[in-house]
């Protein structure tokens, strides 16, 4: 059953370390299935607090999915992600 990753940016504290996980995250998906969904693109908070945006992967499982965040090499990039902003991480399983 397909899993998605849902990232939401709530909000930026470094620019530049942002900049950099953008950079290298790519990478990150070498050797696992994925499907970017939505990047970034247009939105509107419904509900909550505002936000500056959302990414959504599709992965072919939960278990995929773990493979990839639990990844050394996504490990190491995040570390930018979590400097650069306050993100919500969660991962879904679809129906």
């Amino acid at each position: 059953m397909s899993a998605y990753a849902v990232f939401t940016r709530e909000r930026t504290l470094n620019a530049s370390e942002l900049q950099l996980y953008a950079e290298k995250v790519a990478s990150t998906f070498a050797g696992h299935p994925y499907k970017t969904l939505a990047a970034y693109g247009r939105f509107e908070d419904l509900e909550g607090p505002p936000t500056e945006g959302t990414v959504i992967i599709e992965f072919p499982s939960m278990e995929a999915a773990r493979a990839w965040y639990d990844s050394p090499a996504y490990r190491e990039v995040r570390e930018h992600r979590l400097e650069g902003a306050v993100y919500r991480a969660v991962l879904v399983e679809g129906v």
